[in-house]
This record gives structure tokens, sequence and C-alpha cells, in this order.
């Protein structure tokens, strides 16, 4: 994997508490998941990575996509950012959108991990820090099952 620039890190930490209410208000704001069903999920069931390329440079996630019943939940993580659970799950079209919120070197940050399926079969991901602040593009690969 590959290591996220600090250089973006610090980009992002500026431009979010420039544009945030305060460290305060972000830091305590509560999401909770939406009403994504396991079947509107299925498509997006499973580990997945992101290899994922910014204006600093590339990054790397792993994304676990699971649903226990009709419950589905998400985690995601990085070799920078230990795995956390996201927030928030929800459908934007085809695409399936997930939110989570960390802390960087003491700040809270806002992320949206998006997974778009294109008509191919192909999936792309898009990672959007702090509003908008620092994006990443790139594919998102999922891994076969094992046999």
């Amino acid at each position: 994997m590959t290591r996220l620039p600090r250089a973006m890190a610090v980009i992002v930490l500026l431009v979010a508490l420039a544009y945030t209410p305060g460290a305060d208000a972000l830091a305590s704001t509560v999401y909770t998941a939406t009403d994504v069903s396991a079947a509107d999920a299925a498509p997006f069931l499973g580990e997945w990575t992101l290899a994922l390329q910014g204006p600093n440079g590339p990054g790397t996630f792993t994304l676990w996509i699971t649903a226990e019943k009709e419950k589905v939940s998400a985690e995601i993580a990085s070799d920078t950012l230990a795995r956390q659970a996201v927030s928030t799950i929800s459908l934007a079209g085809k695409s399936l959108v997930l939110n989570y919120a960390f802390t960087w070197e003491g700040n809270p940050v806002q992320a949206v991990a998006t997974l778009i399926p294109d008509k191919d079969g192909k999936t792309t991901a898009q990672m959007d820090f702090a509003g908008g602040a620092y994006v990443m593009n790139g594919s998102a690969t999922k891994k076969e099952k094992e046999k």
C-alpha cells in the first residue's frame, strides 16, 4: 500500500478548519446509517481496494461492506488510518455513498467515499475530504471470493 502524502493531510486539515463551523461542532456531530437495504447494497458487498490518485499523489484504501440480515455496514482503512466504521451509507442513483469522519493530528476531518458502477461492469471510486477541499479519484476493485 502507498502512504498518503503528508502534505495532502496538512492541506485537508487547513481547509477543513477554515470551512467548518469549528472543530468542536464537527466532532460532536452524530451520524447514523441510512436505510440502504441489503438487496440494494448487494452489488457492493465484499472487500474493495480503492486505488486513488489525488493532486499530491496516490493513496490506497481498503473498504469492507457487509450486510447482516437487513443491516448494511462498512469499514474503511489505509496504511495511515486505522480501520474504522463508516457512519452513514446511502445510495445516490446507482452509486453507494459512504460518509465517515476521522481525526488527523488531533483535528476532525469529514470524508465521503463513493463507489460508482459503470455500464461495463467496472467500478470507479472518489474520495472527498473536508467538503471537497481535497478529492481523489481512481479505480475500485472488488476482491474475489475464495473458492
